[in-house]
């Protein structure tokens, strides 16, 4: 019984093992950096924060065992391995083991030797143990990965436990990951057994399988697994315009443009042909902050740079400009320049010595908010406008800046024309457009917008003004309470959100280039949404064409017998049909063209409109009005048709000159003026006037009488056909002698029987059409004779 006692207490100690620890430092909260600071952020943190927390230093009763907390917060983080254990298990402490169990689960004390399980695919072999450092999970992934590819590329590889080819591209794998790492690439490895999950959302459904993420975009890696490949491939992930290529004669436009772009400029200078894949990197880190350039010194092209900054041949050499173009503000050299070094090197260059403040990014790293005492940050602001006359003022607070850099304050200036909402409250007055240069101090107190500021001095460049300035600052580093004035500061426009376009374009660009490249590849399982909503589109399209001729026709066909036979009814004439559209009125809108009208009706009508005008006098209107309504009320349905009537009486001048331009309609009435010794009888002509291309249809009313299926001239002009008694008797006005006035009422009233037939060969587009130079003005009113 003892012994069966013994053998519980042994495996309930084996199973339950150690009691968890409290929880566990957080280093990243100790240093107050985060998760994605580099190397050189976090050395530079550390430095500050272990001479404030020197227990010779401060006196604190805590001092000791913060300090200690520092500094092993700085060895994690300072190791690349410790760092990256902690990132993915949370452990800080070297005595446990790292992600014993698979893919970050850990047994806690409960351990298999899996030598025992030696399986040659379901066991921790050593390719699985390298990879187990760089795997990801979907929440890892999209919060940390993505944010980070847009300041480095990701090389991912997908892997299984059942797949021979992952082991074949293992060694290449490992070669290319620990360069790649070096050079600052980030590495992951998804599972697809256990994240398949992220695996979908990646969009790889095939092992092995090989992608980058930059800018929160992936793309698959499509050639053989060779070193090379993936170099290249890691180097085709980044923005092609990263590095300008500089020679003696695009230097000076080069550095120049740091006022322009608001960065300070980086030159590298090397013997290779091919931009350093490292600097494209860099380049890529911190393309927010700094404009690159690299010089190929095997050029003759740059011996005049080389010389003159005296450059080293035999080692890289890397100078970083500012607002001094001919001479660098730093410079490192050395023959292998590693990647700590380097951005080290660009952290301590990221701002100009005095920046323009262009967005509220800037202006919350150049103007942090107070955190604690120790920390305060007061920048030194100039208010001031972007003009010659303000030019000796802005170059006197550079120079000044350049002469007093501290470490607590930042020097910075601002265009009142581009930033006028914080310009009016830094100011205190409503007017701050009309001021000269003011020069501000001011604390950022929280990131709501409150801010602790003083107004120091009237900004002219001079002697006096520099001086006023540097006692204030003696006086705010002795007493910050001399900043007085406290206000809610507005955000900052972004001056280069006119860029947008731009940046629009190139990501098109990078689109297009992607769905080519994957066609190209034939893959075809990735294309497949893109190209069923491709389909699709077309496919409605196609049907809505088809639907819609379909639909026209059918139409046609049942509106014309129809029209056709209620105007037999009604006229009592065969042949007088509708247009395709019924009426969607109960009545014809008939306007008057008059000089108020001309312009809108006729000289800007609407391409592909048309106005049918009735020529009539002041004793026919009424008849002619009433029957031209009949004839024309089965085509009002068309909705590029409208309806008008010209007085003759007023306008019959206007009316000459237009038919002057038709001169083969009137060539029959000139023959049979025989002389030209009376006036033209215009009453019961339409006209069809095409406002936007200059064009007129003709109408010549024809009078029937009883005789209904007699031909008569419904040519306008172009046929000469059975014109004789169209002529005759609408040219010469009826005889009242032989006439009572109901005849001459209906023989007006049948002036426009064949109105209908014309109406129809309008809209047919078989009418003779006369094209005129430009339409003849309509502001004078003939007079009374």
């Amino acid at each position: 019984m003892s012994v069966l006692l013994a053998v519980v207490w042994v495996l309930s100690v084996v199973l339950t093992g150690p009691t968890q620890a409290g929880p566990e430092m957080d280093p990243y909260k100790i240093l107050g950096v985060t998760r994605t600071a580099s190397q050189a952020e976090i050395k530079k943190v550390y430095k500050r924060l272990a001479k404030e927390w020197h227990p010779d230093k401060n006196k604190n009763p805590g001092a000791e065992d913060m300090f200690i907390k520092i500094t092993k917060s700085y060895e994690i983080l300072s190791n690349e391995d410790k760092r990256a254990n902690y990132d993915r298990y949370g452990q800080t402490d070297d005595t446990q083991p790292y992600g014993s169990g698979r893919y970050g689960h850990r047994h806690d004390s409960f351990y298999f030797d899996e030598s025992f399980f030696n399986f040659p695919f379901n066991s921790k072999n050593h390719r699985d143990f390298a990879d187990s450092k760089y795997t990801l999970h979907f929440n890892q992934y999209v919060n940390e990965v993505v944010p980070d590819s847009y300041k480095r590329p990701y090389l991912i590889k997908i892997t299984s436990d059942w797949c021979f080819s992952c082991i074949h591209i293992e060694p290449v794998w490992k070669e290319v990951v620990q360069e790649m790492e070096n050079l600052g690439v980030g590495i992951g490895v998804v599972d697809v057994g256990y994240e398949r999950r992220l695996a979908n959302h990646l969009g790889a459904h095939r092992t092995p399988s090989i992608l980058g993420v930059i800018n929160g975009k992936v793309t698959f890696f499509h050639y053989a697994v060779a070193k090379e490949h993936l170099r290249q491939f890691v180097e085709d992930l980044l923005p092609q315009r990263l590095v300008e290529r500089v020679t003696d004669k695009n230097d000076v436009q080069f550095l120049n443009s740091w006022h322009e772009l608001n960065k300070p400029h980086v030159l590298l200078f090397d013997q290779v042909p091919v931009v350093p894949l490292l600097y494209k990197l860099t380049a890529f880190a911190y393309k927010d902050y700094l404009q690159f350039g690299y010089v190929d010194q095997g050029l003759s092209e740059t011996a005049n740079l080389q010389k003159q900054f005296n450059i080293n041949t035999y080692a890289p050499t890397m100078l970083v400009f500012k607002e001094n173009i001919d001479k660098p503000a730093d410079i490192i050299q050395a023959k292998g320049m590693k990647k700590q070094i380097i951005d080290e090197f660009m952290s301590n260059n990221k701002f100009l010595l005095a920046p323009r403040l262009v967005n509220q990014k800037l202006f919350d790293e150049l103007c942090p908010v107070k955190q604690f005492h120790r920390r305060r940050k007061y920048c030194v602001l100039l208010i001031t406008r972007d003009e010659e006359t303000f030019s000796f003022g802005n170059q006197a607070f550079l120079s000044f800046a350049s002469t007093n850099t501290k470490e607590v304050v930042r020097f910075a200036y601002v265009y009142q024309q581009l930033q006028q909402p914080l310009c009016d409250i830094l100011m205190q007055n409503k007017d701050s457009a009309q001021s000269p240069p003011q020069v501000v101090i001011l604390e950022r107190r929280n990131a709501a917008g409150k801010a602790l500021f003083k107004p120091v001095t009237v900004w002219n460049g001079s002697e006096e003004d520099k001086q006023r300035l540097v006692e204030e600052l003696e006086r705010l580093q002795k007493d910050p309470s001399i900043l007085t004035h406290d206000a809610m500061l507005p955000e900052l426009n972004n001056e280069f959100a006119s860029m947008f376009v731009i940046r629009w374009i190139y990501a098109s660009y990078d689109y297009l280039s992607e769905v080519i490249d994957d066609i190209l590849h034939n893959n075809w399982r990735e294309m497949m949404p893109l190209l069923s909503l491709i389909f699709s589109a077309l496919f409605i399209l196609f049907g809505t064409v088809v639907i819609q001729a379909f639909s026209d026709s059918s139409e046609d066909k049942q509106t014309k017998p129809k029209a056709k036979d209620g105007t037999k009814a009604e006229n009592g004439s065969p042949g007088t049909s509708t247009s395709s559209r019924p009426p969607k009125k109960n009545f014809v809108e008939v306007t008057e063209l008059t000089d108020i009208t001309y312009m809108s009706n006729l000289v800007k009508l609407r391409p592909g409109h048309m106005n049918i005008v009735l020529v009539l006098t002041d004793a026919s209107k009424n008849i002619l009005l009433s029957k031209f309504a009949k004839e024309v009320y089965s085509f009002t349905g068309s909705l590029t048709l409208h309806f008008s009537f010209l007085n003759i009486d007023k306008h019959s001048e206007w009316m000459n000159t237009l038919l002057e331009y038709a001169q083969d309609a009137m060539q029959i009435d000139a023959d049979e003026d025989d002389g030209g010794n009376h006036k033209i009888d215009y009453t019961g002509y339409v006209l069809a006037l095409n406002g936007h291309k200059k064009y007129l249809c003709l109408f010549k009313p024809v009078y029937t009488g009883e005789d209904l299926d007699s031909k008569s001239s419904e040519d306008e002009g172009g046929t000469s056909g059975g014109r004789s008694r169209s002529s005759s008797r609408d040219d010469h006005p009826p005889r009242k002698s032989n006439r009572s006035r109901s005849i001459s009422t209906l023989q007006i009233h049948h002036k426009l029987d064949r109105l209908g037939l014309w109406m129809e060969r309008l809209m047919e587009g078989t009418l003779p059409r006369y094209y005129i130079p430009a339409w003849p003005g309509l502001d004078k009113i003939t007079p009374c004779k």
